[in-house]
């Protein structure tokens, strides 16, 4: 009877040893110490073709230049006062590749004629108006952030022949009009050329726009992924005017990055951006975007990858309930909290590289960390065994595609129609992204991609 009694309670003993769990201590791997993300950057280069219909550069014009635009109220000089105003909308149309200007005038003058005889001084004046029509023809100039035409006033034709009547006689007075244009045409040539200036300026719209999309930009909330650029300068080719089009080359030089997890603001200095004038241009854009991804979102994600999965090996099963990965020595160390058959954490590390045919990030040449293999040969030796580790590699790869898709998205929504402001029109194509490399810091993982594209911006209808 003693003797059933202890071969129950030794069958028992076992059954039990055999079916509770077992609690490991493995030795935590350092993590580096936690340094702010540095990476290395690659520039980014967008090339921008610019056309400009002369249409909009004469309606923006016509805004600028209203009313009296000359105006000369000395009589005693020349005998004569003059005052000029716009008349009538002005025109602005391509001569041979150069800027042709017409504008109506409207004229009013008062004019002082006789003579001195004997010391007494017998004049009599008159006012007049009359109508006429400046033709000014300019280059088109890209300098300095404007567009400049550099005009010259080429002829001044009047609807009549200035004159007045004396006597009932009509006497010309070309000869006190003509000396006054002289002036007349300077002041008019001045007009045209600062209004042509104001009405294009890209500085501030250039600057205002890049001010606004160097802020951080939430791309996609389920995925917390933040979208930034950061510009560096901007080159400008000369303009060249055909067909009633003005067209130049803008190429903005940039940083482009994509962040999981808000990045941090950067002060935008307007007086960094420098504009440099060269003859050519990339004739696409190259973009090269980062997409940084820190640990502890890696993390999250690689987590529920393990959701519902169990690892078994005969009666022996685990499950992860966790995960975490840090950078160490050039790797990242992945630590699993286990319970199941072995209750503890243990800690694999691998290279990450990246699976073009699958868009995954896996961890190539992963293993148990030295300390981890010795315990788990020693305590757990069916889960050191290379067809569990195999499994659990399978879970660990990360799958970065969203941020790709994102980052493609992104860019392809400024190049299908995009339109910063009326009458400005942007449109484009991107090649598929490629992943160039992929680095490793102390808080994160960081992914190069690159593409490549054509993108063209037209003003139209700009008001």
């Amino acid at each position: 009877m003693k003797f059933t009694v202890l071969l129950v309670f030794i069958i028992a003993f076992i059954v039990v040893s055999c079916g509770s769990s077992k609690k490991i201590e493995t030795l935590k791997p350092v993590a580096d110490l936690a340094n702010p993300i540095m990476y290395d950057k690659e520039i980014s280069y967008l090339n921008i073709p610019v056309s400009i219909k002369l249409k909009d550069l004469a309606y923006q014009t016509n805004t600028i230049l209203k009313g009296l635009i000359y105006e000369d109220a000395i009589l005693e000089d020349d005998n004569l006062m003059i005052k000029v105003w716009k008349q009538a909308p002005i025109e602005i149309t391509d001569d041979k590749g150069k800027i042709k200007v017409v504008l109506p005038l409207k004229v009013w003058l008062k004019v002082r004629y006789g003579s001195n005889v004997f010391g007494m001084d017998l004049y009599d004046t008159r006012e007049l108006n009359f109508n006429g029509v400046a033709t000014l023809i300019g280059e088109a100039k890209f300098t300095n952030w404007q567009l400049s035409a550099k005009s010259n006033v080429q002829s001044v034709v009047w609807k009549e022949s200035p004159s007045i009547t004396i006597a009932g006689k009509s006497v010309p007075i070309t000869y006190l009009v003509n000396p006054a244009m002289n002036y007349f045409k300077s002041t008019i040539e001045q007009k045209i050329d600062a209004a042509i200036v104001k009405s294009l300026n890209f500085q501030d719209n250039v600057l205002d726009a890049l001010e606004e999309i160097t802020k951080p930009v939430c791309v996609n909330e389920s995925y917390d992924t933040w979208f930034k650029l950061k510009p560096i300068s901007i080159n400008a080719t000369e303009a060249i005017l055909k067909q009633d089009v003005v067209s130049m080359n803008l190429e903005l030089a940039c940083f482009m990055e994509t962040f999981i997890g808000k990045p941090f603001e950067d002060t935008f200095n307007r007086d960094e951006i420098q504009l440099k004038q060269v003859s050519k241009t990339k004739d696409q854009f190259l973009a090269s975007l980062i997409v940084v991804s820190p640990y502890l979102k890696a993390s999250e994600i690689i987590t529920k990858n393990f959701h519902g999965q169990e690892f078994t090996s005969g009666s022996k099963k685990i499950t992860v309930e966790k995960v975490n990965l840090w950078h160490k020595n050039g790797k990242v160390v992945i630590a699993l909290t286990m319970k199941g058959s072995l209750n503890g954490t243990i800690y694999l590390s691998g290279i990450p590289k990246y699976n073009i045919d699958e868009e995954l990030i896996y961890f190539d040449d992963l293993k148990y960390v030295l300390e981890t293999k010795s315990t788990l040969m020693k305590t757990a030796n069916w889960l050191a065994q290379g067809i569990i580790l195999k499994k659990i590699a399978t879970y660990t790869k990360y799958s970065i595609k969203p941020e790709l898709e994102v980052a493609k998205t992104q860019m392809e929504y400024y190049l299908k129609n995009y339109s910063p402001a009326k009458g400005i029109v942007i449109n484009g194509n991107l090649a598929p992204i490629v992943i160039k490399n992929i680095q490793l810091t102390d808080q994160a993982l960081v992914a190069t991609i690159s593409t490549t594209g054509k993108v063209a911006l037209k003003i139209d209808g700009l008001q």
